[in-house]
């Protein structure tokens, strides 16, 4: 693709949606939205007239628009598979909101759609952009932090009942899951993304008092990881009023401790460096307060990535991996024994 301007349409307008058309209009002139689309119709009119974008009749619409380079697509994850079916089949790129589908084997199912239609596929896995996130990262990979030996992740979030009184919030058939799949997952990603891949775990999970769904908001395990080093992870939504999430990562050289956006490093030679900071991450009563900033640079990646002809920093592979992940932690929770996590 060799044009500057790539032409994105928006499936989707519930409340994921909210992060994602505040960054389309801070890229404005590098990126062109072609227009939105949902079946809600009052909504679609409500957003068309406060952004001045075109208003799709249909999906088929969004296919037949030769404009048209790419879709973001944030419908639920229940339903996804006939969408990415046509947007593929139309040669249309996908950037799609977690999690890739219900459960592993769907995710599987529409990443193969999307390569066998040779469309790139991206994920809304944002954590990866923040600024801590980046620096952790370049300190990992350049090996300056060390060899990594132990890793430690945390989720103390909180919904209350309102959030999971929406129909299908908190379901296997809606969401595929609870806090693992909904919330952990971008921890769990960035995580992953760091460490390379666990090999076994040994989890518990369950549904507190707090809430009435049928999923879990609650979850903890043990990890193993093919690098040799060990780790637990405890995420939950019943943790009143919320706090931010942390991932703390133990190597020889030093400790990383990343709070939100903001990274801490102790050194072993005493010294301490600190990168990003603290913001609102969604982890208490408003699950959309966090800024737009991790998405706008996301969506950024992605367009640059059609543009360049390469993968975008997160593509549909690349979160199988936290699924397979997700897959196991449950499956331990729900076999009561230590689990292999599927390669």
């Amino acid at each position: 693709m060799s044009e500057s301007v790539v032409s994105l349409a928006v499936i989707g307008l519930g409340m994921a949606s909210k992060p994602h058309l505040a960054a389309l209009r801070q890229l404005d002139g590098s990126v062109r939205v072609a227009g939105i689309y949902t079946r809600n119709a009052d909504r679609l009119s409500e957003q068309a007239a406060a952004t001045g974008w075109r208003a799709y009749e249909s999906v088929q619409a969004i296919c037949d628009d030769a404009t048209v380079d790419g879709v973001i697509l944030i419908t639920p994850p229940n339903a996804r598979k006939a969408l990415v079916e046509m947007l593929a089949k139309a040669g249309k790129h996908v950037l799609m909101e977690k999690p890739i589908e219900r459960d592993l084997a769907r995710a599987e199912d529409l990443v193969s759609i999307c390569d066998a239609a040779e469309v790139t596929l991206g994920m809304v896995l944002q954590h990866r952009f923040r600024a801590g996130s980046l620096a952790l990262t370049d300190l990992v990979r350049s090996g300056r932090l060390g060899p990594v030996r132990a890793v430690r992740m945390a989720l103390p979030w909180w919904r209350d009942q309102s959030y999971y009184d929406a129909p299908g919030r908190g379901s296997y058939d809606h969401d595929g899951g609870g806090v693992l799949l909904t919330q952990a997952i971008h921890v769990l990603d960035l995580m992953l993304s760091l460490t390379g891949p666990v090999t076994e775990v040994q989890a518990l999970a369950g549904t507190t008092a707090f809430h009435d769904m049928e999923a879990e908001d609650f979850a903890t395990a043990g990890l193993i990881f093919a690098n040799g080093a060990i780790g637990s992870v405890v995420a939950t939504t019943a943790a009143f009023p919320g706090s931010q999430e942390a991932l703390a990562i133990d190597a020889d050289n030093g400790s990383a401790v990343l709070t939100a956006g903001e990274l801490v490093v102790h050194w072993r030679d005493g010294t301490t460096e600190t990168v990003g900071e603290l913001s609102a991450t969604g982890g208490g009563s408003d699950p959309m307060d966090f800024p737009c900033d991790w998405h706008r640079d996301l969506i950024a990646d992605f367009t640059d990535s059609l543009r360049d002809g390469r993968a975008p920093r997160v593509t549909g592979k690349d979160a199988l991996e936290v699924h397979k992940l997700i897959a196991a932690i449950e499956a331990s929770a729900r076999e009561g024994r230590r689990v292999k996590v599927q390669r």
